[in-house]
């Protein structure tokens, strides 16, 4: 998705993805983070953001997938929530009769500086979530990310180690940082887990002045990239093989050879 300022103009891209998906013979459709809204616009943005009950495009998309008949991950929306004024970054699993499966808010929050000049400050805005969440769906265990949460691999050693055979990691990353790190972290990810990486991503030119990187991608339990959407935006489509999962495993059982390990100790 390219996401805009306004709920409403996302929650209908969105709406009619869910329908196009169904109709082409897809089981689940995931979206990138922010789907609901992408502006970096503090004043303007609270404008339009609600609550979890009251949120237009949680709605909308429940909706639409209790009518497609299609699991949705909808990658995450941008709420109020808590009592001290900041949002939360929450990612939902909606299943086809449009019920909330699992809800995730993000971890790990992006406090940085570039050498571009941009300066980000998510903790600013947004609470920081505070539990891993593996969501059980008809083709596999579901564990959930949310972009910067991605560069933690403790996360999702978490995640498989809870039985997750696919991990989802809705982004909206800058070019800067996904042109170096996107795929080869993605990769990552998936060979330490043996388990299928689903990336939806923001891309292109946004209303509120920022680019993303785009480049959503399936990644296989190997590390092989079975689908690269390039800087597009639109629906990819591809099959997701579970058996692949055990394949790989077998061969490389890492998963079985995890050890906890303690603090390091610095030699003197």
């Amino acid at each position: 998705m390219t996401s805009g300022i306004a709920p409403a103009a996302n929650a209908a891209t969105i709406a009619a993805a869910i329908v196009d998906a169904g109709r082409d013979g897809a089981d689940m459709l995931f979206t990138p983070e922010m789907s609901g809204m992408l502006d970096r616009d503090r004043a303007r943005s609270d404008a339009n953001l609600a609550r979890e009950e009251n949120d237009p495009v949680l709605a909308a998309v429940r909706e639409s997938a209790a009518r497609a008949g299609l699991w949705v991950h909808l990658g995450s929306l941008a709420l109020a929530a808590g009592t001290d004024g900041r949002r939360v970054n929450r990612g939902f699993v909606i299943d086809s009769a449009g019920d909330i499966r699992a809800r995730y808010d993000k971890i790990h929050l992006f406090d940085v500086d570039l050498a571009t000049g941009e300066s980000w400050r998510e903790s600013a805005v947004y609470a920081p979530g505070n539990r891993a969440v593996v969501c059980p769906t008809p083709w596999g265990a579901l564990g959930l990310s949310v972009c910067y949460d991605l560069r933690f691999p403790d996360l999702y050693r978490a995640l498989s180690d809870a039985g997750a055979t696919m991990l989802s990691v809705p982004a909206a990353f800058t070019v800067p940082t996904g042109s170096a790190h996107w795929h080869v972290m993605l990769r990552a990810r998936a060979i330490e887990a043996g388990a299928w990486v689903i990336a939806a991503a923001q891309t292109g030119e946004h209303q509120d002045g920022r680019a993303t990187y785009g480049h959503s991608l399936v990644v296989d339990p190997w590390g092989e990239v079975k689908l690269d959407m390039a800087g597009g935006a639109g629906l990819g489509f591809a099959d997701i093989d579970l058996a692949r999962v055990e394949d790989v495993r077998s061969r490389v059982p890492a998963l079985k050879h995890r050890r906890p390990i303690g603090a390091a100790e610095v030699a003197k």
